[in-house]
């Protein structure tokens, strides 16, 4: 990173007015923000936004910093949305340029800042999935990702924690979890009450999850 910093006085600094988007989540961006003063926030703007309001907060940046620099390390699309909450200075230093800097640093180096970018990139996913998804829409990822083939050739998932923990996962309380398992039922997309719950409509499930929910049984 050192050696990112030092480039930055080659990229022209400019000023932005308070509410300005700096970041929109799974927007491709060609470059890098380097805030030098003032305070961004970051989280999930409304669904119907566009004055720059951010509806949940997750965290705030204060410059100097650098913004979502974790998705510039895995080069990946920024997971969340970011709004400066004051005037704010900053630089865009072009992303492969941020990415020849990293290549300048040993291997080792390299290597912990891959760790703990994925370990922030994950951390930061699961809090944007329960901000930005009711209860049905958390429990459905949840039983897609934790789907296996089943012996009738669909998918199912065995239920292996106990109700509350599963919910403490998900950020609900256990009589929600209960209540949208019962819902899921209802509309027969599962089935069963016991530990195993059969996935009978996994493109339903996927459906109600959002496109980038993944089936790990592997039928969608």
């Amino acid at each position: 990173m050192l050696a990112v910093q030092t480039t930055l006085s080659e990229h022209p600094a400019e000023t932005v007015v308070k509410g300005t988007v700096l970041l929109r989540r799974s927007t491709a961006t060609d470059t890098v923000i380097y805030i030098e003063s003032g305070r961004v926030a970051l989280g999930v703007l409304g669904a119907h936004d566009a004055a720059g309001t951010i509806e949940h907060q997750l965290g705030l940046v204060e410059g100097p910093a650098w913004l979502e620099a974790t998705a510039a390390v895995l080069n990946v699309r920024s997971a969340v949305d970011a709004v400066a909450l004051t005037e704010v200075s900053l630089r865009h230093v072009s992303l492969p340029a941020f990415r020849d800097c990293l290549d300048t640093c040993e291997s080792g180096v390299q290597s912990m800042l891959l760790d703990i970018a994925r370990a922030h990139r994950q951390q930061t996913e699961l809090a944007v999935s329960r901000l930005a998804k009711d209860a049905e829409a958390r429990c459905a990822e949840w039983l897609l990702n934790h789907a296996e083939p089943s012996d009738k050739g669909g998918c199912m998932v065995q239920l292996q924690l106990r109700k509350r923990a599963i919910a403490a996962q998900l950020g609900i309380a256990p009589e929600t979890l209960s209540r949208v398992l019962r819902h899921l039922r209802e509309l027969r997309l599962i089935s069963g009450s016991g530990r195993v719950v059969d996935l009978v409509d996994p493109a339903g499930l996927r459906n109600l999850a959002g496109p980038s929910a993944p089936c790990q049984c592997g039928l969608i």
